[in-house]
């Protein structure tokens, strides 16, 4: 059985971990939330080896992820956790927290569970990060941002990309404040949160 792979993650993965070499330089342990089809994470331990890096999904998504554990394995990179944010998460000691590519394909319901859960499960000066493309009202959107929020609502009204704004009002609202706003290659931003009380 082949490995699950994902052409966005193989693009993007070097120049996200480069960025969180210098966001994660004080941070222990992160919970990666949708790790997908498990690139990212064997990249980023990898290139990041101070960290403990734990993987969490829902629980069809965990074969794959194996796979590629077990293709590159390594000793600060853990199974995957079954993690749904509407539901009570995990505690295993993260001082980070780190998401890409799923706010836009969560209801906004979840995208709310998801930034009160870490609130709640984070540290003081713990981080919450956010990779992916994202609307700005003060900002045109790049036409294939545009393009893939219309392909994202057609599948489901309920998809399609935030506006920052409204996340970040959300942050605030649960005791997070911005603290990093990083423009990434093909119109991805990088959002980095810390939680202050």
């Amino acid at each position: 059985m082949e490995k699950p792979f994902s052409a966005a993650c193989e693009r993007n993965q070097q120049d996200i971990a480069k960025r969180l070499q210098s966001v994660f330089k004080n941070t222990r342990c992160v919970l990666e939330i949708g790790s997908g089809s498990g690139q990212h994470a064997v990249c980023f331990a990898s290139r990041l080896p101070w960290l403990e890096w734990h993987t969490s999904d829902l629980t069809q998504c965990h074969s794959g992820i194996m796979q590629w554990l077990k293709a590159a394995p390594n000793a600060n990179l853990h199974p995957p956790i079954t993690l749904d944010v509407c539901n009570p998460w995990p505690q295993i000691g993260q001082d980070a927290i780190f998401t890409a590519n799923t706010i836009h394909i969560m209801t906004w319901r979840a995208v709310t569970h998801l930034f009160l859960a870490a609130a709640k499960t984070l540290p003081t000066r713990g981080l919450l990060c956010l990779y992916g493309p994202f609307i700005y009202t003060r900002k045109a959107l790049a036409p294939s941002n545009d393009r893939f929020d219309k392909q994202l609502k057609q599948r489901d009204p309920k998809q399609g990309l935030r506006y920052f704004e409204a996340l970040d009002r959300l942050a605030k609202r649960t005791g997070l404040e911005l603290v990093a706003d990083t423009t990434m290659p093909t119109n991805n931003q990088l959002l980095v949160w810390e939680k202050h009380c």
